[in-house]
């Protein structure tokens, strides 16, 4: 029992790795999508920011993918919860997606409706990470369950204030991080509106930030005495606070990394309120899907583990690769 018990936390904490790869990487991606409309001004300066995520923003995907696979592998009861209890929400999600990336290819080859595309990309910039939040905050608020483990809730269960509030957190950490990718890619006046947008995005963060560490000690008061959850909330100040001594020295240097540790502070802030939950019942904890009684067998996870032994080094060492190749400044020429 104690060794399914460990290979069970070792998949929880791989799954949420996963997870954070893919909110770290392709976050930026819709964060320049979000941005779009307020810092290029231009056709040749939206052209700099789209062809900045033109060459990586589908291999940040292949984090989603591999995530939601391996909580279909190690918690197919969770997958199964959520797959179809959320079903509209995640279709929707979906096409938020999709619909981003077919925006970027329209975009580039119908020039006459090129205007119509970019509506499209932020449209689809925002939806996606905003309703991702909402169905975290579903979650971890809570969702009616049956005695079977299935939703009984509706849409408007999933609408509900304190997840939505989850959603906007969500959407105001992703916009951040493309603000600053934004800086990392552009040079001259795109620069420098990117830093502004990074002004009026920091104090929007601290005060998301502040209001979510306080739901959640609502929401979980055995937080509040949990080193962890105070580990957390340092390193997401920490990440602000680097933020905003930089800009304050008028420095650009590593701004990407800096928003990275801030949202690691934010999604480690999560993990430490949800384990052992996967989806957490509402009014009847006792129904709430664990990674103890949702799990595959000991064999399965111990057969994955080997797999992801060999392909997450796979996965980032791709990724190192990709962003090695096309580093530097974006330019308007498509790649």
């Amino acid at each position: 029992m104690e060794n399914i018990q460990n290979f069970q936390v070792l998949w929880f904490i791989l799954i949420a790795i996963l997870f954070l790869g893919y909110a770290l990487l392709d976050g930026f991606d819709l964060g320049i999508g979000a941005l779009l409309p307020f810092i290029g001004k231009n056709k040749e300066e939206k052209d700099i920011l789209i062809n900045s995520i033109g060459p990586v923003w589908d291999g940040n995907e292949v984090w989603l993918v591999a995530g939601a696979g391996a909580l279909f592998a190690a918690f197919p009861q969770a997958y199964a919860t959520a797959f179809s209890g959320f079903y509209l929400g995640m279709l929707l999600i979906v096409f938020a997606l999709i619909f981003r990336a077919v925006s970027m290819e329209f975009r580039a080859h119908d020039e006459r409706r090129a205007w119509f595309w970019e509506k499209i990309l932020f449209a689809g910039s925002c939806l996606a990470p905003l309703l991702l939040g909402i169905t975290l905050g579903n979650v971890i608020y809570g969702v009616p369950l049956d005695d079977r483990m299935e939703f009984t809730g509706s849409l408007l269960t999933l609408l509900r204030p304190v997840p939505f509030l989850f959603g906007i957190v969500g959407l105001s950490a992703i916009v951040l991080q493309g603000a600053s990718y934004a800086i990392l890619k552009t040079e001259g006046e795109l620069h420098l509106r990117a830093i502004k947008a990074m002004h009026i995005l920091l104090m929007i963060n601290m005060l998301t930030a502040g209001l979510y560490f306080v739901m959640l000690a609502c929401i979980s008061p055995s937080l509040l005495s949990s080193p962890l959850f105070y580990m957390a909330i340092l390193l997401a100040l920490l990440g602000l606070g680097e933020l905003v001594f930089s800009l304050s020295k008028e420095s650009s240097a590593n701004l990407l990394g800096k928003s990275s540790l801030y949202f690691l502070g934010l999604w480690l802030v999560t993990v430490t309120a949800h384990f052992p939950n996967l989806i957490k019942a509402a009014d009847t904890p006792y129904l709430s899907i664990t990674i103890y009684n949702s799990s595959t067998g000991l064999y399965t996870l111990q057969v994955m583990s080997v797999i992801a032994l060999v392909g997450m080094p796979i996965v980032v060492g791709y990724t190192v690769f990709a962003y090695r190749i096309f580093k530097g400044k974006a330019k308007a020429q498509r790649y």
